[in-house]
């Protein structure tokens, strides 16, 4: 049987550079957004570098607190937050290498952005920055997959049994809750997103900050950016930092 590698993530606001090197390294990465929203959380923001320093850009959701809110279900709160967070990217990568070459792409995903939930936000940007990378790997959401499970190990197990994984790929947060001996004992392996090692790039505000949102690689290294990325062939000092 083929090998197939599962990851299962909640979806994020144009994440970090990390995130991305997650969905390249399996063949299907599932969007976990039929759980809790969490507040203060990279599912609505993310940072970007300014000529002032490191600023957050977040997006304006509903969040009343008093129920179990779902990432798939929350709404924005803003109509203008596509507008407003294009015109400050404007502002702070006018002036950096490769802001040109990406310029209309990223326009239009602003600009031309519709959806009016948080999760449909996140997966517009995260299927257009894979293909500037050229990121094949297959994105679905959990709400896809039998639901029969309450606890998180089990449901866990059951997107990964419904899509026939051989490896589950975890991030190390998940160390603290993941029943590794379940997943084994279903002959599904577990393994771990490793962070370590990531080499600088070219950046345009020092300095030098890698928990970045992708748009900083994208806007100062420009196609080249998958050089910078772990599971794409390694740059400089990678090789003597891993």
């Amino acid at each position: 049987m083929k090998d197939q590698k599962v990851a299962v993530i909640q979806s994020n606001y144009i994440p970090w550079k990390g995130y991305f090197d997650f969905i390249r390294r399996v063949d299907e990465f599932v969007l976990f957004d039929d759980v809790q929203y969490t507040r203060r959380d990279w599912r609505n923001r993310n940072r970007i570098k300014t000529p002032q320093g490191v600023q957050w850009l977040t997006i304006p959701v509903k969040v009343t607190g008093k129920y179990f809110q779902k990432i798939q279900d929350t709404e924005i709160d803003d109509p203008g937050w596509a507008e407003n967070h294009w015109k400050t990217l404007c502002h702070a990568y006018a002036r950096a290498r490769c802001f040109g070459e990406l310029r209309a792409t990223f326009e239009e995903l602003y600009l031309g952005c519709r959806e009016t939930l948080l999760s449909e936000v996140n997966r517009r940007f995260l299927t257009a920055v894979n293909a500037i990378l050229e990121i094949e790997t297959r994105l679905s959401w959990s709400r896809e997959y039998p639901a029969s499970a309450s606890d998180p190990n089990h449901r866990l197990l059951e997107i990964c049994q419904a899509l026939r994984a051989t490896e589950y790929v975890s991030g190390l947060a998940a160390r603290d809750y993941l029943d590794v001996a379940l997943f084994e004992r279903e002959g599904i392996r577990v393994t771990w997103m490793d962070y370590a090692g990531y080499p600088e790039y070219p950046q345009l505000h020092p300095p030098f900050e890698h928990a970045m949102s992708i748009v900083d690689l994208l806007f100062n290294v420009g196609r080249d950016a998958p050089r910078f990325l772990k599971t794409f062939e390694p740059v400089g000092s990678r090789r003597s930092s891993e």
